[in-house]
């Protein structure tokens, strides 16, 4: 197996490490921005572009989740961040999405615990994430795998609530 292409043994389902501006990557994203758009409450959603360079090593890297023919299900990217108050290095984990079919079937706890661990191998000890309080789903999904609710730690004019997640030592 190598690092840019892990298989998990409970369904069909890939993880790639892609650039973001590879044309799988742009049409999962762009279903993700349109989502969020047609859903955001009160309208006024402000689409943030991620920027290709925060996501390839060393800064981060981006994940391209497929099925096992290479159908797009979603997508997922760790960034590095400056070190927090305390010296550790952290990473944001942004834009966790899959497609409303691989949605309730354990693919975004999956995808998470990818973006961890690739996290921790880029040198994480810490990862936060930002979300809305409109997305129920995602932070429960946050909050049962132990992500705590933490003070903002970016101005993301969508965001409600920033978890972190203490990684490794």
């Amino acid at each position: 197996m190598t690092p840019e292409r892990h298989r998990r043994s409970l369904a069909p389902m890939l993880f790639e490490a892609t650039r973001v501006d590879d044309a799988r990557a742009t049409e999962v994203l762009e279903a993700y921005f349109a989502e969020r758009a047609a859903g955001f409450p009160g309208g006024g959603y402000k689409v943030n572009l991620p920027d290709p360079s925060l996501f390839v090593a060393p800064a981060g890297v981006f994940v391209l989740v497929t099925d096992d023919d290479g159908a797009p299900l979603g997508c997922g990217g760790v960034k590095r961040l400056s070190p927090d108050f305390d010296g550790r290095e952290r990473f944001e984990i942004k834009h966790l999405y899959l497609r409303p079919a691989a949605r309730g079937t354990g693919a975004g706890r999956r995808l998470l615990a990818e973006l961890e661990t690739r996290a921790v191998e880029l040198g994480a000890s810490v990862a936060v994430l930002d979300t809305n309080a409109s997305l129920t789903a995602a932070g429960s999904l946050y909050r049962s795998n132990g992500y705590v609710e933490t003070a903002p730690y970016n101005d993301n004019p969508n965001a409600t609530h920033w978890f972190s997640k203490k990684l490794a030592p």
